[in-house]
């Protein structure tokens, strides 16, 4: 599968599975909701605290899993993460990069001081997944 298929497959959706690697080798899998940039970049709001995120900072290497609705159609992007400093203040860095997320999924936030209260107090970051690879089925 040309990785340029399977970008325009996943831009169109917003709901995959993510598999990081436990420290034993084992795959670890998070349904996660995402946002595919123009850039070509997947970003993935996470916590600190999360399994996912303690493994991509121990193994950068990912994959994301992107079914069509009806389960028989699917992409796989491979590639290599990157995490965001933890959100720190309400104006810091990461914040304006999940304000950015969070309106590339949702729209307007109706109180956007409480989202970015909340995305500090929840220890929140963003993972910036960079597809190399892609395999996958996606249709005739």
């Amino acid at each position: 599968m040309e990785l340029d298929d399977a970008l325009d497959f996943v831009r169109a959706r917003r709901q995959g599975v993510l598999a990081t690697t436990k420290r034993d080798g084992r795959p670890q899998l998070s349904n996660i909701s995402y946002f595919l940039g123009d850039d070509g970049v997947v970003r993935i709001s996470v916590t600190d605290t999360r399994a996912k995120t303690r493994n991509l900072r121990r193994d950068p290497r990912a994959s994301l899993h992107v079914a069509q609705e009806d389960f028989w159609a699917y992409a796989v992007l491979e590639g290599q993460t990157s995490l965001t400093p933890v959100a720190a203040s309400p104006d810091d860095d990461t914040v304006d990069q999940l304000v950015e997320y969070y309106r590339n999924l949702q729209g307007e936030h109706p109180d956007w001081d409480d989202y970015r209260r909340a995305m500090v107090a929840d220890r929140r970051l963003l993972v910036l997944f960079r597809p190399a690879r892609a395999y996958g089925m996606l249709g005739r």
